[in-house]
């Protein structure tokens, strides 16, 4: 939202800070500050309201508000004054749907519309807003400075003088003060007279009542309407207004009285006419404010500091709250305009933020790091380090099974029961894999799981191995203790460079190289220098998938596979490893082909 500086300052008799240290003061205390742009005399502010706020702050009243606590300052705040009235008008206004929580009307006769005087049309043009006349731009004017929004009717366009709240009819049309025309249905309230619709309720007024410099008289419109159907009618039709802004955020219906106190006086000031009495339609007037209970050792806990009763006294005075202090237990009585404070964590978060974030040393808990390594994990490492050292590879099959002891609800039909073993998994991985053998570079298939089976009584979790003479499972704990002694977790004692190693999450990148060689050379040597100088992105044995004799040479034929544990290797990386193999294979006069 757009904040004026000037407009800002009419709110306090002693000068505000410069408009860097409001600023500031707003950022470190209240609210991110977009932009600051100086327009004349003026500094406009850029203010990221947010929706947890939106119902008290999208106003420069809210904003002021915020600096008469951030600096400390009084404000100047106008007081409901006695506003001579006309006799009684014939106004009748009848709402039937709930929808609208509060409607305010009060006609104003003999108004003279005209040009808005300069101060008023310079403080709607610093905030980015077209001045129309002296009538609009005073409920424009209110509207920005309360957060109110407020509609005034030509009376004398009215098919009488009673306003309905209702919903539109299916199939409306109503043409809007922007000249388009919408189409209305039952679900988006109206305000009306007894013959049609006159304004989208909340949203955006209609053209035929439309003040304009033959107006003579006026009725002005101070409401409050229920937060989700005032969205849904702007998004339904695709109207974004300042009005529906502030209400599908929510305002409480108590501030209708306090800006139609404030329109009236201005339109008086700036237009004349006579002013007739309100009339109110409330069903919600006892309305009480909230109440929180908390305590200054529940903000200390919470803030992570030692803050004296003192501090939290002037902190709630500067925010004008009535309160009750006893020996550091408060209750605290919430303004009825603030419905973001619910209990006592947002009392500890406007006391902190007030206090000053800044102010708070951050300091890392004390935590004990001796912890007691989880049995079961530590044994499931144990037992993959040891068959990783035996030469087996690990395999993972599916728990959902089509027979079992414990039944799904719902599933797939040949999967709807948790299995009871693993050695049904793992045989079918073991016939499959055995298939892949020669891609796989396997002289010998041996695989392994760990992992959990589901009986009647329980779940246990298993281990189940499988070579091409025997197939065996037990549970982890009775295979844990088959393993021997002088092999402990994480050491390979026999130096088996086969240990358990997770696989990489980035893919791998494999290149063929084909090198003639010296019969009596032999493919071994080859072998060795691709192994040296793959580095440690080689992550498997090269691969000899080809093999071939002529005239006195022999072609061998291999695959390198390439991958990070760290990132998806790119070619730019990976040739200049091929590089230097070809280059090694070149020094010794041997042909890659």
């Amino acid at each position: 939202m757009k904040i004026s500086y000037n407009w800002l300052q009419k709110y306090f008799k002693d000068k505000l800070p410069s408009p860097e240290e409001v600023a500031s003061g707003i950022i470190f205390h209240s609210f991110e500050v977009e932009e600051v742009n100086v327009m004349g005399n003026d500094t406009i502010f850029e203010i990221k309201i947010l929706p947890d706020r939106a119902h008290d702050c999208l106003s420069h009243f809210g904003i002021a508000k915020e600096l008469s606590v951030i600096f400390s300052k009084q404000m100047i705040v106008d007081e409901p004054t006695n506003i001579i009235v006309c006799p009684k008008s014939d106004l009748e206004i009848e709402v039937k749907d709930a929808k609208c929580r509060r409607y305010m009307g009060r006609v104003v006769k003999n108004v003279k519309v005209s040009p808005s005087p300069e101060w008023l049309r310079q403080a709607l043009v610093s905030i980015g807003q077209k001045s129309i006349n002296n009538i609009v731009d005073a409920t424009n004017y209110v509207m920005f400075d309360l957060g109110n929004p407020i509609h005034a009717f030509d009376l004398d366009k009215l098919a009488s003088h009673k306003i309905i709240v209702d919903k539109a009819l299916n199939g409306e049309k109503l043409t809007l003060l922007d000249d388009r025309d919408v189409i209305l249905d039952e679900s988006i309230l109206t305000i009306r007279d007894e013959t049609e619709a006159l304004v989208v309720a909340g949203v955006k007024g209609g053209k035929k009542a439309e003040v304009d410099n033959n107006t003579k008289n006026i009725m002005i419109e101070v409401a409050n309407f229920e937060p989700v159907s005032t969205r849904k009618a702007a998004q339904k039709l695709s109207i974004f207004t300042d009005s529906a802004k502030r209400f599908e955020n929510e305002i409480h219906p108590k501030l209708a009285e306090i800006a139609m106190d404030k329109i009236t006086k201005l339109i008086l000031e700036i237009g004349g006419g006579e002013v007739c009495e309100v009339v109110d339609i409330y069903n919600n007037k006892q309305e009480e404010s909230k109440l929180i209970n908390f305590s200054r050792d529940y903000i200390e806990k919470m803030l992570g500091i030692d803050i004296s009763s003192t501090v939290i006294d002037d902190i709630l005075n500067r925010f004008g709250y009535e309160y009750k202090n006893e020996n550091g237990n408060y209750e605290v009585k919430i303004p009825l305009l603030r419905f973001d404070l619910s209990g006592p964590h947002d009392m500890a978060e406007e006391i902190g933020r007030i206090y000053g974030y800044d102010k708070i040393t951050p300091v890392l808990p004390h935590e004990d790091f001796n912890i007691n390594e989880d049995e079961t994990w530590y044994n499931i490492n144990l037992a993959k380090r040891y068959l990783a050292s035996l030469g087996y590879k690990e395999v993972m099959t599916y728990t959902f099974v089509d027979k079992g002891e414990v039944e799904l609800m719902a599933s797939a039909s040949d999967k709807n029961f948790l299995r009871t073993n693993l050695l049904d998994g793992v045989k079918k991985s073991f016939e499959m894999n055995k298939l892949n053998m020669p891609l796989l570079d396997l002289k010998e298939l041996k695989i392994f799981e760990i992992g959990s089976i589901f009986l009647h009584d329980g779940e246990v979790m298993n281990v189940c191995f499988m070579n091409k003479k025997e197939s065996k499972e037990m549970s982890l704990l009775e295979f844990v203790k088959t393993i021997p002694s002088d092999f402990s977790s994480g050491e390979i004692k026999n130096n088996s460079k086969n240990y358990f190693k997770m696989w990489s999450n980035y893919p791998f990148i494999s290149r063929d190289i084909a090198v003639w060689v010296p019969v009596e050379e032999g493919k071994e040597k080859l072998k060795n220098i691709l192994k040296e100088n793959g580095t440690e992105l080689l992550v498997k044995e090269p691969y000899l998938f080809d093999e071939f004799t002529k005239e006195g040479r022999t072609s061998y034929a291999y695959r390198l596979v390439f991958q990070s544990y760290e990132k998806t290797l790119t070619d730019e990386e990976v040739n200049p490893i091929m590089n230097k193999i070809t280059e090694k294979i070149s020094s010794l006069g041997w042909e890659v082909r």
